[in-house]
Order: C-alpha cells, then structure tokens, then sequence
C-alpha cells in the first residue's frame, strides 16, 4: 500500500514512518527538513503544508494519507493544522486519494476526562485549555470541521498527552472520551497506521487513543511540556 506521512520528521511522525515500512508499506515521508529526516526505508519528499503545489506533488499516486502534524504550544496564531488539512484534503479530491487518518486530541470531545479528580477537569485542564494550548487548539478544532466537510474517508484520532514509550502496549481505543490522561507515542503510531491500512477502519469517526500502562506522573509530563511544549 503506499501511504504518505505528513508531518513525518515529528516524534509521532517517525514512528508512524518506521511502522508503516517495517510492515511492508511503500512510504513517502513529508518534511521541511528532509536532508535531517533520520528513518531509513522510506521515500522522503521536502514539501511544506503550506504548499499546494507541493502537497499535491506528495498525495499524487497514494492509497492512503496519515497527517501527523504537530506544533509546541504558542501564544501566537496557529494556522499549521487548518492550512495543512485544507491542502491535504484538496489533494487528496484531485487525485482520487480517499482514505484519511489525522491526529488531534482528546480534549476537543468537550467532555470531563472520565474518573478524574477535581483538581484535573476543573484546574488544570481547563488550564492548559485556556491559556498555554488556546491557539493549537483552536486550530486543532478547524481542522477537524475541515475533515468532517471534506466528503473523503476520514478517522480523526483523539489521542491524550503523549509521551515516549518503548514498545505498544495494550492501548485502547473508543469513540467517546476514555479514562486516563496518557498516550504513549508509539501506541498513536500504531493506531495511525493500522486506521490507514485496514479496510475496516473507523470511518467518519473520532476515536480516542489510550495507554493505561507505564505512563508518566502528570508533574513529569507537565515539566517537559514547559520546557518543550507539544508536539505530535
């Protein structure tokens, strides 16, 4: 199958690469920087979202399209995620590309995280909400009225604060909001990849992404949010 990775050179985008190769897939990694692009086994393509010519150039002869873009918290305007998926998804309708898998994130189902205490619905989240994530958000949530319109064959995953672990774990998955605060980078990748590849995929959905093992405090993922913000 070939699959185009957009946003490939980002922490989730590398592993989505390195999967969707090592299963056998022909992958065309999308990056500004491709000469620092690290994953062998893949076709890497220097292109810009922002870029409708170039996008174009990328999704042409694709089976599917996984979009991995992701930027650290901000206080200025993000237009990365709606200008992006707004390029992609007209690719896609001129070279007769239908299946779509794109990240977000678990707070844009509007709903309090299941089991959680106070401090965490009412403080914090809302916190990060508000003030450090307003504007990635807010592009987060254009960019999904973007691929709901869009008339392709689209799977937004919903995951919740990502952090690196070693290997898949027994995520889980679900069409509400999950319990939990976590996802480890590698279980979205897998999931990214499996949506992309399996012709049962959750269609029209958005599928919340969730790892319940070997997760981090929230004080260590909040230190390295501070110093690194978020990226996909």
């Amino acid at each position: 199958m070939n699959i185009v990775v957009f946003g490939a050179n980002g922490p989730t985008g590398r592993l989505v690469v390195a999967r969707a190769a090592a299963a056998g897939h022909t992958v065309t990694a999308v990056t500004r920087r491709p000469d620092a692009f690290p994953v062998p086994g893949a076709r890497v393509v220097g292109a810009d979202v922002h870029d409708a010519a170039a996008v174009s150039a990328a999704v042409a002869g694709q089976h599917a399209v996984i979009s991995a873009l992701g930027v650290p918290y901000t206080r200025d305007p993000v237009t990365v995620y709606s200008g992006g998926i707004t390029h992609i998804t007209e690719a896609m309708h001129e070279h007769g590309v239908l299946r779509l898998v794109a990240v977000t994130s678990t707070v844009l189902f509007g709903t309090p995280a299941p089991g959680e205490n106070f401090l965490f619905r009412r403080v914090l989240e809302p916190s990060l909400m508000r003030f450090m994530g307003r504007t990635v958000y807010e592009d987060m949530r254009r960019m999904e009225e973007i691929v709901r319109q869009s008339g392709l064959d689209w799977t937004v995953l919903r995951p919740g604060g990502l952090f690196d672990g070693e290997r898949v774990s027994d995520y889980g998955t679900g069409t509400s909001r999950l319990a939990g605060r976590y996802t480890a980078r590698v279980d979205l990748a897998c999931e990214l990849v499996r949506q992309a590849v399996e012709e049962r995929g959750q269609v029209g959905e958005f599928v919340d992404v969730r790892t319940t093992e070997g997760t981090p405090s929230l004080l260590d993922l909040m230190r390295k949010e501070a110093v690194a913000g978020k990226a996909a």
